[in-house]
């Protein structure tokens, strides 16, 4: 595949790529991803700048920021290689919005159940969020050999890296199960290119699950603990 072919086909993964690593660059030139003040000034999550300066925002930025050049190159590499699959599954405008909306749903359930004090942040939630709506999808296409091999290899990928973050210290778990469900219900709402799409009454059940979800992620994010 040539290169104009490849950024055809995929412009969407390119360009969050390429955020990312501009965004990195941005972080080293105001002084380092990894000093605190540069997270924080650039929309690191936080629970304490969430809910008491109510500056929600940071439930997005978060995603596109990493503490340090290998955070970045190892969750680039697992984007790349997932995007290379699904964005032309799904399409590039609902693999753009599964991405950004499983991002944040990651950090509702970290401001939900994660450390009010702590600092986090990194494209994981987002990537998560593809483990989970792969998984989806394959659950509906069960009899595409190929779409199947995919979801299980992406749904084992996921519970892996959650068993891996159980002995890892720094490592913001909820975030990572956070994006996975976010991102179950947002493909089974949002469809696919597949001839197999969930039925209307999957996808009502999976928008009040999400609606439910945010509710209570948020209600249990407003309550510091100090």
């Amino acid at each position: 595949m040539d290169q104009r072919q490849y950024l055809k086909n995929y412009y969407v993964t390119v360009g969050i790529l390429v955020v990312l690593l501009l965004t990195f660059i941005v972080e080293t030139a105001l002084g380092g991803s990894e000093n605190t003040a540069v997270l924080v000034k650039m929309g690191a999550m936080n629970n304490y700048a969430v809910v008491g300066g109510n500056q929600w925002w940071r439930l997005f930025t978060a995603q596109f920021l990493h503490i340090g050049i290998m955070h970045l190159v190892s969750n680039a590499v697992m984007i790349y290689y997932i995007g290379y699959y699904m964005e032309p599954l799904l399409g590039h405008w609902r693999f753009l919005l599964l991405y950004l909306l499983s991002g944040v749903g990651g950090n509702l359930l970290s401001l939900a159940m994660g450390s009010d004090s702590s600092l986090s942040a990194g494209a994981s939630t987002a990537l998560f969020g593809l483990f989970g709506a792969m998984t989806a999808v394959a659950l509906k296409n069960r009899a595409n050999p190929v779409i199947s091999y995919l979801g299980r290899q992406a749904f084992w990928l996921a519970a892996i890296n959650i068993g891996l973050d159980l002995f890892a210290p720094n490592i913001d778990i909820q975030g990572h199960i956070g994006g996975f469900v976010a991102g179950v219900l947002v493909a089974i709402i949002l469809g696919d290119r597949t001839t197999h799409h969930y039925s209307v009454k999957e996808r009502t059940v999976a928008a009040a699950v999400l609606i439910v979800y945010c509710v209570a992620t948020v209600r249990m994010g407003m309550v510091i603990k100090l």
